[in-house]
């Protein structure tokens, strides 16, 4: 036989399929992944202001800033502002 049954074990094809992804997104999953973070901390947001919970705007307004901060480098890094460089 061609193929032995150790190699058609059903975890090392889920991990194939799961590098085959990770591979296809290349450097681009991170960005992807802070995103959909982004959007369910909006809506936690908008709940939490709707409903008036303390917890979830303070956790709005912390996360607001980190994501402002992240999107401020990563103008300045595409821009090459100051010692940021993509060559580096």
């Amino acid at each position: 036989m061609l193929f032995s049954r150790r190699s058609c074990n059903p975890d090392l094809m889920i991990s194939i399929l799961e590098r085959q992804i990770f591979d296809f997104l290349g450097y681009q999953w991170a960005p992807i992944l802070l995103n959909f973070v982004h959007i369910i901390t909006v809506i936690l947001g908008l709940f939490g202001t709707v409903q008036f919970r303390p917890r979830y705007i303070t956790g709005y307004a912390v996360w607001l800033v980190i994501w402002v901060t992240w999107n401020i480098f990563i103008i300045c890094f595409y821009l090459e502002v100051g010692e940021l460089s993509k060559v580096r």
